[in-house]
C-alpha cells in the first residue's frame, strides 16, 4: 500500500509539475496513511498504534506567499548566490505568534531571477538554510502572472479602479488570467511537495494567490488552510465587473478560515458570495461562518500589527540617534507634519500637497512655522499612471515652496530616494504629526509606527535630551478608507477628496493642547503595543485551528470541474440514496408509505412552469395504483392549484398548504384541520406585509386560503434579506397573543396557524395506518426545503411507535447535499424521479378500489 505523500509524488512526478525542476525532498514526514512513514527521519513504522503522529515531528505551518522572506544578491568574487533573511519582511515577523517548537515553512518567490542550471543548487541551499522553498515562476510568466494580472487587473480593481478606457488601467486580458492561474498552480505543486496534509497547516497570504486553494483542496480534501487578504476586497459593485468573479470566490471559498483587516472588506466579500454564489452567512458564537456544501468556512477580522521589538530596536541604533539630532538642528523652531507613501495613484500624495497649500493659505501665521516632509517609496509597479502621479507631485512641491516658500525656508520637502529604515524612524520620532490621506489603502502601518516611535526608548530619549518618564504625544490624520483607521479611535478622520476638511483637520492636529495629544497617544500606544504582529498571527493561528476541528467527523468527496471545484462535506451516515438500494427494500414489502414534496422535488425549483410533466404524473399514478401504498403529495400550495395539477392521479393523496388541508384520493372530499379554524389573524397579517411589498422593489405576497406568504427571491439580495429579518421581527410582535405562527424560509416569510405542519400531516397518515390494522413496513420522505425537515422528523419519531409491530424500513431523503435530518440525498428533481421510475417499475399494478382508510383529524386522538 502507498502512502497518500507517495501517490502525490508520482502524481507530481508524472508531469504535475508543469515540467518545472523539482524541489530536492529534505523535510522530515510524519504519518499520512495508516502504519505507513513516508520517510525514515521520523523513526520507524509503528504498526500497533498507526493513527498516533511521531514525537519526534514537529507541527509544521507553511506560509505561502508571492515572494519570500529573503535577500538575494550574487557574490562579486564567487559569483554564487548568497541569501539573508529579510527582517522587516512580515511573513518573518509573525513567527513571533507561534511557539517557539513550531516548524514554519515559507513557499514563494525570489526577488532575483535564478538561471535554470543553478535552481536546484539554490533550492536544495534555501531550504537547509532557512526552510524556504522557491517556486522559480519562467521569467515571461512572472511578467504576466505579476505585473499582468495582479498589479494591472486585480489591483486596481479592488483600490476601485474600473477600465472605463483604455487610460484607466487594462482591460481584462484571458491571457494574463491564464498566467495567473498557471502560477497559482506551480505555488500549489510546490506546497504538494513538502506538506503532511494530515497535520500541517497551510496559510496563503494575500491577492496573488486566490486560486491557489482550490488546486490544494482538490488534492487533499481535508487540508487545513487559511488565507488572509492584505488589500482591500471591493464593494460587489465593483467586484462584479471582473468576468472571472466566480472562480475566485470559490477559490477563497476552498479555505477554512478567510482573514480581512476590516468588517467593511469581510461585508464586502459576504455580499459578493450573496448576490453571486446565493450563499448566505451566520454568526456562529461570535464568529461569522458562510456553509459552503456542508464545510463552514469562517471569517476573521483582524487588522495586522507592527513588530514591536523590531521598531524599539532601530530605535535604539547609534545612527538613528545621530540623524535625530542632524534632522533637529535642520528643522529647528519648526513643527514636522511627516508623509510617508508609495509612488502610487491611490496613496493621495498629490491631495495631501494640496491640503498643506490650503493650510498655508488660510492660516499665513504658519508660513514659516511648519513642514511637510513627504518621503517617497519606490513604486511597486511601473505604468502611465505611476509616472503621471509622480509628475503632478513635483510640481505641487515646486508650486507651494515657489508662493510660501523663501531662500531659508521650504514648507514641503519631497525626499524621493531609497530611505533607510533608521533614518525613517527618525523621522517619526521628531514629527509632530503624521498623515497619510490615502484614498483606498488595504491597511498601511505607517500610523503604528509613527505612534511606536513617539513613544521613544532609552537611546532615542538620550538623544533628544528627553527623561524617560516624561509624557508622550503624537497627533495623526488618517483617511477613512485606510484598514488601519477604524483601530485609531483617537486620531482625526478625513475624507481625503475634501481638500478643506484635510488642512483644517491639519491644523487642529498641530494647535491642539498638549494634554489631549498625550490622551490620544496613550490610547493609541496602548492598542499598538498589544495588538502587535505577534497577537494577529497567534489569533489567526488559533482560529484556524478552531475552523479545521470538524474535518475528520464528516464524510467528504470533491465536485466541480476545474476552478470549480469545491469539496462537500456531510454527516458519515449521510449518502446517496441508491435506486438498486430502495428498490429491494420497497419489493419485500407490502405496506408502504410514500410522502413527497412538490417543488423542487418532484418539480424543478428553477422552473417557471410549475405544473408536473408527462413523466412525473405517469409515474405518481403507477405507484398510487398499487393497493400496497399510500402515496402523497405534502406541499406548501394551495388545494386548488394542486387537485388541478394532479387530476390524473386519482388514488393520490394530497396535503395543501402544509396540511392544513387534506383529502385522501380525488373522490374523497378534503378535510380541514380544526386547530387553525380561526384565521382572523390574516387581517392584521395582510396591512403589514402590504408595507413590506411596496417598500420592497421586486417582493411580492401569496394569498392562500390558511396563511399568507411574502416572496422577496426577485428583490435586491441584501435589501430582501434584510426586510425579511425586519418583517419577521414585526410580524412576531404583532402577532404574539394570536394563533398563528411566523416562518422564514428560502427568500420568503410565511405566516400559518398554529399546529399546522408537514411534520403532522406525515404522523397523522401513518397512526391512521396502524389504527387501520395496516402498520406500515416501508416509509419513504423526499422533499427539498425546511419544512420538509419537519416530515423527516416526524416519521422517525412515529416509526418508534410500541404499538408498531415491527420497525419499518425509513428512506427519509432530501434533495440536494446539504446539511439535513434525512439520511440519504438525492441531488435535484431528475434524481427524484428516476427514483420513482425505479419504483414504479417493481410496482405490481392491479386495479384498487377506493382505500378503507380515511384521514380524519378529529378523529385521531
Amino acid at each position: 500500500m502507498a502512502s497518500r505523500s507517495c501517490a502525490n509524488f508520482l502524481h507530481l512526478a508524472s508531469g504535475g509539475l508543469l515540467d518545472i525542476p523539482q524541489t530536492p525532498r529534505a523535510l522530515p514526514r510524519v504519518i499520512t496513511a495508516p502504519g505507513i512513514i513516508s520517510d525514515m527521519d521520523c523513526g520507524s513504522s509503528n504498526d500497533e498504534d498507526s493513527d498516533v503522529t511521531p514525537s519526534g515531528c514537529r507541527e509544521r505551518k507553511i506560509i505561502v506567499a508571492n515572494m519570500l522572506p529573503l535577500h538575494a544578491k550574487r557574490d562579486a568574487e564567487t559569483s554564487k548566490w548568497c541569501f539573508s533573511l529579510d527582517e522587516d519582511s512580515l511573513l518573518l515577523q509573525l513567527k513571533d505568534g507561534f511557539s517557539p517548537e513550531m516548524e514554519v515553512i515559507y513557499v514563494g518567490s525570489l526577488k532575483a531571477d535564478i538561471d535554470v542550471g543553478e535552481q536546484e543548487e539554490v533550492a536544495q541551499k534555501l531550504l537547509e538554510d532557512f526552510n524556504c522553498v522557491p517556486t522559480f515562476l519562467p521569467h515571461d510568466l512572472q511578467k504576466k502572472f505579476y505585473l499582468g494580472f495582479c498589479k494591472q487587473q486585480l489591483w486596481p480593481l479592488f483600490h476601485y479602479m474600473l477600465p472605463m478606457c483604455p487610460d484607466h488601467g487594462d482591460r481584462f486580458d484571458r491571457f494574463l488570467w491564464q498566467a495567473y492561474v498557471s502560477a497559482n498552480k506551480i505555488f500549489a505543486d510546490k506546497v504538494m511537495e513538502v506538506i503532511n496534509p494530515d497535520d500541517d497547516y497551510v496559510w496563503v497570504h494575500d491577492y496573488h494567490l486566490m486560486v491557489l486553494p482550490t488546486f490544494l483542496r482538490k488534492h487533499f480534501h481535508r487540508i487545513k488552510l487559511g488565507f488572509f487578504l492584505h488589500s482591500p476586497f471591493p464593494s460587489s459593485e465593483i467586484y462584479r465587473t471582473l468576468p472571472v468573479r466566480d472562480e475566485i470566490l470559490r477559490g477563497l471559498l476552498n479555505c477554512d478560515l478567510i482573514g480581512f483587516h476590516t468588517f467593511d472588506y469581510a461585508r464586502h466579500f459576504l455580499s459578493c458570495c450573496s448576490r453571486m454564489l446565493g450563499l448566505d452567512y451566520e454568526s456562529k458564537r461570535g464568529h461569522i461562518g458562510l456553509d459552503y456544501f456542508g464545510r463552514t468556512v469562517f471569517i476573521k477580522i483582524l487588522p495586522v500589527g507592527v513588530h514591536m521589538g523590531r521598531l524599539e530596536s532601530v530605535l535604539n541604533l547609534p545612527s538613528t540617534a545621530a540623524k535625530v539630532k542632524e534632522i533637529q538642528k535642520q528643522f529647528e523652531g519648526k513643527k514636522l507634519i511627516l508623509g510617508i507613501d508609495d509612488m502610487d495613484i491611490f496613496k493621495g500624495i498629490s491631495l495631501k500637497l494640496l491640503a498643506v497649500e490650503q493650510l498655508l493659505q488660510q492660516h499665513p501665521d504658519l508660513q514659516g512655522k511648519i513642514v511637510l516632509v513627504q518621503i517617497v517609496n519606490p513604486a511597486r509597479g511601473s505604468g502611465k499612471d505611476v509616472q503621471e502621479a509622480k509628475k503632478e507631485t513635483y510640481l505641487t512641491v515646486k508650486r507651494i515652496n515657489e508662493v510660501y516658500g523663501s531662500p531659508n525656508y521650504q514648507p514641503a520637502i519631497l525626499i524621493d530616494r531609497h530611505v533607510p529604515r533608521y533614518e525613517k524612524s527618525a523621522y517619526y520620532a521628531l514629527a509632530e504629526c503624521c498623515i497619510v490621506n490615502a484614498v483606498r489603502d488595504g491597511m498601511n502601518l505607517v500610523p503604528y509606527k509613527f505612534i511606536v516611535c513617539r513613544q521613544g526608548a532609552p537611546c532615542m530619549d538620550e538623544a533628544l535630551g528627553i527623561k524617560l518618564d516624561s509624557p508622550r504625544t503624537s497627533m495623526l490624520v488618517v483617511s477613512e478608507f485606510i484598514g488601519c483607521s477604524p483601530s485609531l479611535s483617537g486620531a482625526i478622520r478625513v475624507n481625503p477628496w475634501d481638500i478643506d476638511a484635510v488642512a483644517e483637520a491639519l491644523n487642529a492636529a498641530i494647535t491642539m493642547p498638549e494634554s489631549e495629544k498625550q490622551l490620544r497617544h496613550e490610547k493609541h500606544y496602548r492598542y499598538v503595543s498589544t495588538h502587535d504582529v505577534a497577537y494577529w498571527a497567534c489569533s489567526f493561528a488559533q482560529d484556524l485551528d478552531r475552523a479545521c476541528q470538524d474535518h475528520y467527523s464528516k464524510r467528504c468527496w470533491g465536485i466541480g470541474l476545474g476552478l470549480g471545484f469545491r469539496v462537500v462535506s456531510l454527516s458519515p451516515s449521510f449518502r446517496r440514496l441508491g435506486i438498486d438500494h430502495i428498490v429491494s427494500a420497497y419489493k419485500r414489502t407490502n405496506r408502504r408509505a410514500i410522502f413527497l414534496d412538490y417543488d423542487g422535488t418532484v418539480v424543478p425549483e428553477a422552473s417557471i412552469v410549475k405544473t408536473p410533466s408527462p413523466e412525473v404524473i405517469s409515474v405518481l399514478k403507477t405507484l398510487c395504483n398499487d393497493p400496497k401504498n399510500t402515496v402523497f403529495i405534502v406541499s406548501g400550495r394551495g388545494r386548488t392549484s394542486l387537485s388541478d395539477w394532479l387530476a390524473p392521479c386519482e388514488m393520490l393523496g394530497i396535503a395543501a398548504e402544509h396540511g392544513y388541508f387534506i383529502r385522501w384520493s380525488k373522490d374523497s372530499e378534503w378535510e380541514t384541520s380544526p386547530v387553525g379554524a380561526d384565521l382572523d389573524w390574516k387581517k392584521i397579517v395582510e396591512p403589514v406585509m402590504s408595507l413590506y411589498r411596496e417598500a420592497t422593489d421586486g417582493s411580492s405576497i401569496e394569498i392562500k386560503e390558511s396563511a399568507l406568504v411574502w416572496h422577496h427571491q426577485d428583490a435586491d439580495p441584501d435589501f430582501g434579506s434584510c426586510q425579511a429579518k425586519e418583517l419577521l421581527d414585526h410580524l412576531e410582535n404583532v402577532l404574539a397573543n394570536e394563533p398563528a405562527v411566523v416562518k422564514r424560509g428560502q427568500h420568503i416569510v410565511e405566516v400559518k396557524p398554529q399546529g399546522v405542519s408537514k411534520g403532522l400531516v406525515a404522523e397523522k397518515v401513518l397512526l391512521k395506518m396502524v389504527n387501520g390494522g395496516k402498520p406500515p413496513d416501508f416509509v419513504m420522505c423526499i422533499g427539498d426545503d425546511k419544512s420538509d425537515e419537519d416530515m423527516f422528523e416526524s416519521i422517525l419519531t412515529s416509526v418508534s411507535n410500541p404499538s408498531l409491530p415491527v420497525a419499518p424500513e425509513i428512506f427519509a431523503c432530501t434533495v440536494g447535499r446539504k446539511p439535513s435530518k434525512a439520511k440519504y440525498y438525492l441531488d435535484d428533481a431528475a434524481d427524484v424521479l428516476k427514483l420513482l421510475q425505479g419504483l414504479a417499475t417493481a410496482t405490481i399494478s392491479k386495479p384498487r378500489y377506493l382505500a378503507e382508510i380515511q384521514v380524519s383529524f378529529e378523529s385521531t386522538a
